[in-house]
């Protein structure tokens, strides 16, 4: 079915608020239903997800006209005690180079690092 994601079993690497904070860092003014289909989450998930990431203050949302315009806030520190120190621009850096260099590899070639 279109606009359903699909099934997914196990665990992950990144989390689902991770995977909306780097959307929201590829485009700022993306729709949720946008964010949705990128993440494979439902809308309401992702809505559910931006106002955590609201409320514990890693994101803030304008509304512009009828857009919402989402604003990182750079500064804020991971939750997690393993990650002390590291900021969600570190976090959305990783991702960033992490997307780059998927992009170089799509042509079918592999390397090894």
């Amino acid at each position: 079915m279109d606009g359903v994601p699909e099934a997914h079993s196990g665990w992950t690497f990144l989390t689902n608020h991770a995977r909306v904070l780097a959307a929201i860092a590829e485009n700022p003014r993306t729709r949720i239903r946008d964010m949705a289909a990128r993440c494979r989450l439902t809308e309401r998930a992702v809505q559910k997800i931006i106002s955590d990431l609201v409320q514990e203050g890693y994101l803030s949302r304008t509304r512009v006209g009828r857009t919402n315009f989402y604003r990182i806030e750079p500064g804020t520190i991971l939750r997690h005690p393993a990650d002390a120190g590291l900021s969600v621009t570190d976090l959305l850096a990783l991702l960033a180079r992490h997307d780059a260099h998927r992009g170089e590899g799509a042509t079918g070639a592999r390397t090894a690092e």
